[in-house]
């Protein structure tokens, strides 16, 4: 019989890491890697039955593959700590897995529904690969926009994975001090044309577009013009801490 390993990716979740917890308790097993949390997740984490590993390292891809070394099942499931497997999506995740005919299907893609500012559902439906056979998926790259690399094809899944991002105004302003230096940096690496100034309008019109116009960002009314409008400064923030890299250099 086949079965499931779930692995989560986690630092400073202590809020969000339960339930995440108790939407995967169909696994038949549930690894965390913890990248340095100082507050109370590994406690909750370790109580809850999950087998809990550190490594501290802000490379995604590092902590996903990390987890794939511990894990003991033939599949495995990659689950954020800010994302719910709704009980249809786990229903349907243990049906195919025992029933598969094509052996070709090796991966599959889950749908994405995406929550803002609360319980704001985004109108944009991602489809991401998150459940692989283990002996043919050989790992992740990318340091933090993160791809997989397996063998075979992928197939879709029903059912839905709910993920509560950018839950409030400072977790998303948080968000963008953190990252954007290691997004900004990654880019410096890979030698970016330098940055002039129409490159910041280029940059912030297409991240408007992108969420408010090509992801239906409009549809979710004023919601949707905040998220749209923090893509955009997001974005800008990147650029300009590239800018500031490049003149240092």
């Amino acid at each position: 019989m086949n079965k499931i390993s779930a692995i989560l990716i986690v630092k400073d979740g202590e809020n969000l890491i339960k339930d995440c917890l108790s939407s995967v308790a169909f696994c038949d097993e549930v690894i965390v890697v913890d990248s340095g949390s100082q507050d109370k997740t590994l406690n909750i984490a370790k109580d809850m039955g999950a087998k809990v590993y550190v490594l501290k390292s802000d490379d995604f891809s590092a902590l996903r593959n990390f987890g794939l070394g511990k894990a003991v099942s033939e599949w495995i499931l990659y689950v954020d700590v800010d994302e719910r497997v709704t009980s249809e999506l786990a229903r349907n995740i243990k049906n195919q897995i025992l029933k598969i005919k094509d052996p070709n299907i090796t991966a599959y893609k889950i749908k994405r529904k995406n929550f803002y500012l609360g319980n704001y559902e985004w109108p944009f439906v991602e489809k991401i690969e998150r459940l692989f056979r283990k002996d043919k998926l050989k790992g992740w790259r990318g340091k933090l926009h993160e791809s997989p690399i397996f063998e075979g094809q992928a197939g879709t899944l029903d059912g839905f994975l709910l993920h509560y991002s950018h839950r409030d105004i400072t977790a998303m302003l948080n968000k963008t001090i953190e990252w954007s230096e290691v997004e900004a940096q990654l880019r410096l690496t890979a030698n970016h044309p330098k940055m002039s100034w129409w490159r910041f309008p280029r940059v912030m019109l297409t991240a408007f577009f992108d969420s408010y116009i090509r992801q239906g960002g409009w549809k979710a009314g004023t919601v949707g013009l905040i998220e749209s409008i923090y893509q955009s400064f997001s974005i800008f923030i990147t650029y300009a801490r590239l800018w500031e890299m490049q003149n240092k250099k």
